[in-house]
């Protein structure tokens, strides 16, 4: 089969290696038919992700039909179209049994992490009956791509942690495609007013038309223009959804009293907390890895069409052109690329 290959920090080649085989009971073999790049993946190749090792197949995100299933699986049969959720889970574990899938002790984000990945034909899933979601014949797999990680990120990591409710104002930090998850999944607590923050003008611009109240370029004012919309409070719910310190230190000019900063974005380099101003101020800060436990919510909020996760998409591969779909997805700033789609089968 073929699949793209991590070969260490910048390095990675679209090679042949041997079809994954069943290794324990639990485990399914699945035949990919779409997948895409994470901004996860592009850490990886920068050399955040130590646990990434060279060899390992990339990717943790897919649609594909059951292949084979192992003897104790009981959910899913040969055939089967299937959605790969980002994160494995035994269902069995203390974690597991706390929802908190992505600290499962014989799981998590293993995927493309620890174990091959989803960017290639075929890949080896265990603990199925827990890791995938059946999907209906028909339905749009491009945008059920987005369901493997983009989306419940988003909702579980930003919006949920965050606390949006009704009325409330929402300040985003960064609009690329997480925080665009993010704000279109806020909008099922009609919160009053949405701020994104980005200095990118196009990803504004698909802000305002996904449903942003206010869109702004970060500047030496941007907390000044925020408290100014938010009558000097500041935002009730900021979602960082960058991973770099000066975004993060954003927010905390941003967040109003009583307020919550959850964070997203995946940090590579220490960041620092503003306790002399912000001890006072009755703050929450959230922090989270995806467990991936509103994904039959949201899959149903997609099949629904209450959910349009196909918008996120802007760009479509073969599994042939993966360095060019890198390549795009890598230079958002001139590509305009959100997410990336690639057909494999």
């Amino acid at each position: 089969m073929r699949a793209l290959v991590y070969h260490g920090p910048g390095a990675r080649r679209l090679e042949e290696r041997p079809m994954p085989a069943i290794r324990q009971p639990d485990d399914a073999i699945v035949r990919l038919r779409r997948t895409t790049i994470c901004g996860t993946d592009l850490h990886i190749l920068k050399g955040d992700v130590p646990t990434c090792l060279p060899g390992t197949i990339l990717g943790h995100e897919g649609v594909g039909t059951i292949e084979e299933v192992g003897s104790a699986v009981r959910g899913f049969s040969p055939g089967d179209p299937v959605l790969i959720s980002c994160i494995t889970s035994c269902g069995r574990c203390e974690y597991c049994r706390k929802g908190m899938y992505s600290h499962c002790l014989d799981g998590g984000w293993v995927l493309g992490n620890r174990i091959d990945g989803t960017q290639a034909e075929y890949v080896r899933i265990p603990h199925a009956d827990f890791s995938l979601h059946h999907i209906p014949d028909g339905a749009d797999e491009d945008a059920l791509t987005m369901l493997s990680d983009i989306l419940p990120t988003g909702f579980e990591c930003g919006v949920l942690n965050g606390k949006v409710q009704p009325g409330c104002s929402v300040a985003i930090v960064g609009s690329g495609p997480i925080g665009l998850a993010a704000l279109l999944t806020a909008q099922f607590f009609t919160p009053a007013l949405v701020v994104v923050i980005d200095p990118d003008r196009h990803r504004l611009e698909i802000a305002q038309c996904f449903g942003a109240t206010h869109v702004m370029t970060p500047d030496a004012d941007t907390a000044g223009l925020v408290k100014g919309l938010t009558g000097g409070r500041g935002a009730d719910v900021v979602i960082e959804a960058v991973g770099v310190p000066a975004s993060f230190e954003l927010c905390e000019d941003l967040v109003a009293p009583g307020g919550t900063i959850a964070n997203i974005g995946v940090h590579g380099t220490k960041v620092d907390l503003h306790l002399e101003r912000l001890w006072s101020h009755n703050i929450t800060i959230t922090t989270r890895l995806v467990d991936t436990v509103t994904t039959p919510q949201l899959l149903r909020a997609v099949l629904s069409r209450k959910l349009e996760a196909a918008t996120l998409i802007t760009h479509r591969f073969r599994f042939e052109d993966m360095d060019r779909a890198y390549d795009t997805f890598g230079r958002a700033a001139d590509t305009h690329a959100m997410k990336v789609v690639i057909e494999v089968a």
